[in-house]
């Protein structure tokens, strides 16, 4: 399995997780479970995944708290052997969640400026004014400082963030195949352009789990990567 290709479990509970999970078969082996699935069941469905199904598992929680309570919550979801973890990038964040990470494998993810965002979006948050693709590089490069094993930004950040010193994993979202609908994304590139530009892993939600045949969804991503 390629496990370039992770694959969002962007559905309403356990039981349409692991209908997918089994339609998909040995063609993914990663899957993102985020916070739309929280209530639904994620954490079952992650150790499910996980313990009988060998899948990696990608826990996607974007907390942002004070250190404490960041550190807390890490320390929690490290007994769940899940592989990634995100955080908001922050450094006193990225700094706790490490803390609370000790002693397990799970990778610290910062996430830098969403992919559903552009400046005008950053504008109406009151956030500092400037180039957006430039904050993220910078926002990545603080992560990185504060001890982040990887960021999670748009492929069209990716390979100035890989040409940081210091840099670690790269993991984009924002990634739709030629002639896939947009949805909410702005930032957005093709998977073979992604990984091109530097990722180590792509994010794919919609394009294959609303897909007529998700597995064939799937394996022509994968085909594109080859």
């Amino acid at each position: 399995m390629d496990d370039r290709l992770i694959v969002a479990l962007d559905v309403p509970n356990v039981l349409d997780g692991l209908a997918l999970a089994e339609t998909l078969g040995d063609a993914v082996g990663f899957y993102k479970i985020g916070l739309g699935m929280l209530t639904g069941g994620g954490l079952a469905l992650a150790s499910e995944l996980k313990q009988d199904h060998g899948k990696r598992i990608f826990l996607d929680m974007k907390l942002f708290d004070i250190g404490a309570t960041v550190e807390a919550a890490v320390r929690g979801l490290a007994q769940f052997d899940l592989d990634f973890l995100t955080v908001h990038g922050d450094p006193h964040v990225v700094a706790a969640a490490k803390q609370g990470a000790a002693g397990s494998d799970m990778k610290i993810l910062a996430v830098t400026i969403l992919t559903s965002l552009d400046r005008a979006d950053l504008d109406a948050g009151m956030m500092r004014p400037g180039d957006l693709h430039q904050i993220t590089v910078e926002r990545a490069a603080r992560a990185f400082e504060a001890g982040a094993d990887g960021i999670i930004c748009s492929p069209r950040e990716a390979a100035d963030i890989r040409a940081l010193p210091g840099s670690r994993l790269i993991v984009t979202p924002g990634v739709r195949p030629a002639g896939a609908a947009l949805g909410d994304q702005k930032r957005v590139e093709t998977p073979a352009s992604a990984i091109a530009a530097g990722a180590d892993h792509i994010v794919v939600g919609r394009p294959i789990w609303q897909a007529t045949d998700p597995r064939a969804a799937a394996q022509a991503i994968l085909a594109e990567l080859a």
